[in-house]
């Protein structure tokens, strides 16, 4: 990502705070400040970047806000609750007091309205990352292989939730501030899982929103620092993404963890997330990614494929499974065991998914049934299981992997 480019996605939070805290409307200030960094994208690179940046986007922000506010649309759309949103000193072109906040980071405030409880996790998704992260509709949807058009509804519809939730520019009450942390988290989370394999598509990971996802939870950590789970889902990541050139061929083949190149993995990633998620674990009150990301560090640190301590890992699966009702987590741990015990053991491991209406038919469970099938001596019965999770998936390079898996079996 150029300079530049990262400076505009780490200036929106502020900017689009500054707008709201002194305007209100957040869904016409996302908007404004939207136009503003595209004015920047454009002139940036060829006017230089400006002594002020955030003061150069507030201003820009500011006029587009104006224009907006002005329009016969918005007009309707605040009729109702102007005398409480707007005074008229409010319609005069922004001074530079609007860039003082008090050195205050509202980052953690957005990231609170955009996963408000009100909306759906995939409205949550799209928020956060046009909001706080500063993409761009174009961007956000070509991340997730939707269109355009499809997208931006998704992100109106999730302003218009926040309007209608009556959501205010502050931090929520201290008695909702835990749930709506957790589902802060959860949000940077998926993000980064779609990023670090993407759902559908031909290319297996996207850089750039496994990059936004650990910018993000950083951003977090610098606010939250004594925050356990905060730590563990930056080293989660951290330690995962230090995978990430290894995991494909050059020609965007998938390669298994087993197989990798491990001195591609990035050994700074490794390092920084190791010490995070040992720190947290030690001074902080056990969480689900904490655990996720010991797990993690078991497989970065071990120097080859089969120095993996897998015993270990299955010991923390236990442990997780005591904090998460999650089918995914019941899935990875049959591998674990399939690998320390013996993959009879794993598969009896599976066998209450099979029930389980949340993964039934995912690609993923019958790729799982098929390694230890495999693993086994079932060779039939893995091919057949090959077949049925290359046919399930919609991933390019998962369903080609899985059907080469199918074929060297038959």
């Amino acid at each position: 990502m150029k300079d530049f480019e990262l400076l505009l996605r780490e200036q929106t939070p502020q900017v689009l705070s500054a707008l709201v805290r002194h305007y209100g409307h957040f869904d016409l200030a996302e908007e404004a400040v939207q136009e503003a960094l595209l004015a920047a994208a454009q002139q940036w690179p060829t006017e230089g970047v400006p002594d002020n940046p955030r003061g150069w986007l507030i201003r820009v922000g500011s006029r587009r806000l104006m224009d907006l506010l002005r329009s016969e649309s918005a007009r309707r759309k605040r009729e109702e609750n102007a005398a409480q949103l707007a005074t008229p000193e409010e319609f005069v072109a922004a001074g530079p007091d609007i860039d003082d906040a008090g050195g205050q980071d509202d980052t953690l405030t957005l990231l609170f309205l955009c996963c408000h409880p009100a909306l759906s996790p995939a409205s949550q998704i799209a928020l956060t990352l046009r909001a706080v992260g500063g993409l761009t509709t174009a961007q956000i949807a070509a991340a997730f292989l939707v269109p355009e058009s499809t997208m931006a509804q998704r992100i109106s519809r999730a302003k218009r939730g926040i309007k209608q939730a009556g959501s205010t520019f502050e931090l929520p009450p201290e008695a909702e501030r835990s749930e709506r942390m957790s589902a802060v988290l959860h949000v940077l989370y998926l993000i980064f899982n779609e990023g670090y394999t993407a759902s559908s598509g031909t290319a297996l990971h996207s850089a750039e929103l496994t990059g936004e996802a650990i910018r993000l939870v950083r951003a977090v950590r610098r606010l939250l620092p004594d925050d356990g789970e905060v730590a563990g889902l930056l080293a989660l990541m951290l330690l995962t993404d230090a995978r990430r050139t290894a995991r494909t061929t050059s020609d965007g083949a998938l390669i298994p963890l087993g197989e990798q190149d491990r001195s591609k993995w990035n050994k700074q990633a490794i390092v920084e997330g190791e010490a995070l998620v040992s720190q947290a674990l030690t001074h902080s009150q056990i969480g689900p990614y904490q655990v996720q990301a010991a797990i993690a560090a078991v497989h970065d640190t071990a120097e080859r494929a089969e120095d993996t301590d897998w015993r270990q890992i299955v010991a923390l699966y236990d442990v997780l499974e005591q904090l998460v009702d999650n089918p995914m987590v019941k899935l990875n741990h049959a591998v674990a065991v399939g690998m320390a015990v013996g993959p009879k053991e794993g598969l009896a491991v599976l066998e209450p998914l099979e029930a389980d209406g949340r993964i039934t038919e995912h690609h993923r469970l019958e790729a799982v049934r098929a390694h230890l099938l495999e693993m086994a001596g079932e060779s039939a019965a893995a091919r057949e299981s090959y077949l049925l999770a290359a046919r399930r998936t919609t991933s390019v390079p998962e369903r080609d992997y899985l059907q080469s898996k199918a074929d060297r079996l038959s």
